[in-house]
């Protein structure tokens, strides 16, 4: 459940394991102020993707963290008390890069097995591979996620050129973003609702029997805000009709992936009442074209489609096949974060509040405010 309090997390430190399990704290604070201040910005240029952008070696370090959740979150697949992600740090010379990843066990993701696949991939990293090269090394997910990003915030210190530069038209400003209610009992989640009535956009997480008592409770507790549904595939096709009724009599903006990724060809017989946002069916820019007709929008985010330069492309995609666009977040740090509140610069909507699900977040950690989350500072990433 969300607190409702919006504003910058106290930073605590997570529980840090290196690769053999070890514990193993992170570069301290003080070290990594004095290095940003020592840098001195490359003259000119973009940020560029190419070797000749990262003239020394890399060094590749990877670590495991446990971040514990405020309370217990819910969705219709289980409840988590905590969040364990995996942080990519590139070293080249005087410049720091970092990027963090969600292991996602519904797609058939470990910690492990998305550390052997960094690990897989090593030789080409600490060679100086470029993100474009990244993309035909590693799959899409996580893995390649904490990777991509790492580079791009790595470029960035390296280049003195913020990663904004090259991904937003204009300057990036706050973008609204849902919260979200955990899945619990009507009365549960209208309290919870009751808590957030003066958000903009709360994200309801359903889960099948009693969708429709949990779709009217939160409305009625809620009655001005914009509200997204999020079945995460727990609706069956004899429920759709049912519950897109009662969706379209509750004024909802959108419904996320009602059906089951793979079981969903039904929505393109049906009248869509209420627009209808693909998630689980939807991970990279080639999952979309067998979409259209399907779905009304596209739910993107960096451990599905495994980066920002993947999920750029994919963005850029889904616009010009006609869907309306959401950047989605798995619930991790705002180190996680951070590319994606550039990313949803300009779409439809975003559901970045992954962080406020968290009982702490990292130093120099996203600011959420009235509805809102604002770009990530340098010294967080970017």
């Amino acid at each position: 459940m969300i607190p409702s309090k919006s504003s910058r997390r106290q930073p605590v430190g997570p529980k840090h394991f290196s690769e053999a399990g070890l514990y193993q704290p992170t570069l301290p604070r003080r070290l990594y102020v004095r290095v940003l201040r020592q840098r001195k910005p490359a003259k000119g240029g973009l940020i560029a993707d190419s070797r000749s952008a990262l003239p020394m070696k890399t060094r590749l370090f990877v670590d495991r963290e446990i971040w514990p959740i405020a309370g217990t979150f819910t969705i219709s697949r289980g409840s988590r008390t905590e969040a364990e992600v995996i942080v990519c740090r590139l070293e080249r010379g005087i410049g720091i890069g970092r990027g963090e990843c969600v292991p996602y066990r519904h797609y058939g993701e470990t910690v492990e097995s998305v550390l052997q696949q960094i690990e897989t991939a090593r030789a080409a990293i600490e060679a100086g591979i470029s993100r474009t090269g990244l993309l035909a090394v590693m799959a899409p997910g996580a893995a390649r996620n904490a990777v991509d990003c790492a580079l791009w915030d790595l470029e960035a210190k390296l280049s003195g050129r913020p990663v904004h530069l090259a991904v937003c038209e204009t300057a990036p400003k706050p973008v609204v973003t849902a919260v979200t209610i955990s899945l619990g009992t009507p009365q549960q989640m209208a309290n919870a609702a009751k808590l957030q009535n003066r958000q903009p956009v709360i994200k309801v997480k359903l889960g099948g029997e009693g969708d429709g008592e949990r779709i009217r409770a939160v409305r009625a507790a809620a009655p001005d805000s914009r509200i997204i549904l999020d079945a995460n595939e727990a609706w069956s096709e004899a429920m759709l009709p049912k519950l897109m009724a009662i969706s379209q009599q509750c004024s909802i903006a959108l419904i996320e992936q009602p059906l089951p990724a793979g079981n969903d060809a039904i929505l393109a017989t049906i009248p869509r009442a209420v627009p209808v946002c693909a998630d689980e069916s939807a991970h990279c820019s080639a999952d979309l074209p067998a979409l259209v007709g399907r779905y009304d929008c596209i739910n993107i985010k960096l451990d599905k489609a495994g980066g920002l330069t993947e999920a750029l492309a994919m963005r850029d995609a889904a616009h010009a096949l006609g869907f309306a666009v959401m950047i989605g977040c798995m619930v991790g740090t705002s180190l996680g974060m951070a590319p994606a509140v550039l990313l949803a610069q300009n779409t439809a909507f975003a559901d970045l509040d992954g962080p406020l699900i968290l009982a702490n977040d990292r130093p120099h950690g996203l600011t959420y405010a009235r509805g809102k989350v604002s770009p990530p500072t340098p010294a967080l990433w970017g």
